[in-house]
C-alpha cells in the first residue's frame, strides 16, 4: 500500500517529474476554458479564462494570458510559475448560483 501512496519511492508526494510540468504544450490544451491556475507556491487563482500564450523572444520566456470571470482586463502569468490547472464546468456552477 506504501508504494501505491508514493512513500517509499523515490517519486514523493510533492516531487515534480519531467511529465508533470505545465508546459506550452499543455497550456495549449487549455486555451479558451476557465480554469483554476494552481501556482507553484502553492497559490490558486481562480475561475480564469485562458486566451492565449504569449512567448518573449528576446527572454524565452512564455506567458499565460488570463482574463477572470466577468471581467475585461487581462493579466499574464509566468508559465513557469503555473503547477497545473483545474478545468472548471461553468454549467455547474452557473445553475447552482
Amino acid at each position: 500500500m506504501q508504494k501505491m501512496l508514493g512513500e517509499n519511492s523515490r517519486e514523493g508526494l510533492g516531487v515534480v517529474n519531467a511529465m508533470d510540468r505545465f508546459s506550452v504544450n499543455t497550456a495549449k490544451s487549455f486555451l479558451g476554458r476557465n480554469v483554476n491556475l494552481h501556482l507553484k507556491d502553492g497559490s490558486v487563482i481562480v475561475n480564469v479564462f485562458l486566451s492565449q500564450i504569449q512567448k518573449d523572444e528576446y527572454e524565452r520566456k512564455a506567458f499565460v494570458e488570463c482574463m477572470p470571470y466577468g471581467n475585461k482586463s487581462t493579466f499574464r502569468v509566468p508559465l513557469k510559475n503555473v503547477a497545473w490547472a483545474e478545468l472548471l464546468n461553468l454549467n455547474l456552477i452557473m445553475t447552482s448560483g
